[in-house]
């Protein structure tokens, strides 16, 4: 039996496309036990010796999903996308199996309602978050940026000319730009938490917290 409770607990992910066997791996790294399910044979042979345990099964079957205990699991993945039925029915059977936190793939906006409403506890939009992510990304100097909810982000990027010599509360960043420098990261050294008296210079790497509209417009500042 499947300890319920643990942080570390064991994962079900279930569908070994591209969202599924990027999830497995990513787990399997972090030292997390997994199992992962596909319809394919081919596929399931292929990931056998990179995850914990990998199984052939049809996961829209519930006696599949029992067979191979799924129900004692705490975590499940449903990285099914391309058949928005065969996702439907593979959650709204871990939906039955009680499995209290259930993350799904989703592929449009309307196919997230569905997921939320059977009961999907976290939906995501990989393909639509990777858009935005990169849409920002080819637009400034910006390195990497994560959204959070209500319009909050987080970035790593190069500083602004206007910030460069000074530290953090001469240059203003936070009355003038509206925006937190969290950390900083100098060449040859690892990321810092920044502090009022951090002087940034310009083969820094900064790390920037605020709004998107905020960010955006300090990311285009005099280079």
């Amino acid at each position: 039996m499947v300890d319920r409770n643990k942080p570390d607990a064991p994962v079900l992910v279930i569908g070994l496309g591209r969202f599924g066997a990027a999830t497995a791996g990513q787990l399997d790294r972090l030292g997390r036990e997994v199992l992962v399910v596909d319809a394919s044979d081919a596929l399931v042979q292929k990931w056998a010796e990179r995850v914990t345990h990998a199984v052939q099964a049809d996961a829209r079957s519930m006696d599949a999903l029992r067979q191979i205990g799924a129900q004692d699991f705490s975590i499940a993945v449903c990285a099914v996308g391309s058949s928005i039925e065969a996702s439907v029915l593979i959650v709204a059977n871990l939906v039955d199996l009680k499995i209290p936190q259930i993350w799904a793939k989703a592929i449009s906006k309307s196919h997230g309602k569905i997921l939320e409403r059977i009961g999907a506890n976290h939906v995501i939009y990989p393909e639509a978050e990777a858009g935005e992510r990169t849409a920002h990304l080819v637009s400034g100097r910006m390195i990497d940026f994560i959204e959070f909810d209500d319009d909050f982000a987080l970035v790593k990027m190069y500083p602004p000319k206007p910030i460069r010599g000074q530290n953090l509360i001469e240059s203003g960043v936070r009355s003038k730009y509206r925006v937190t420098v969290v950390g900083v990261k100098s060449p040859g050294k690892p990321f810092t938490y920044a502090t009022a008296e951090t002087v940034v210079s310009n083969h820094d790497l900064i790390i920037v917290a605020g709004t998107e509209g905020d960010i955006e417009r300090f990311a285009a500042l005099e280079a």
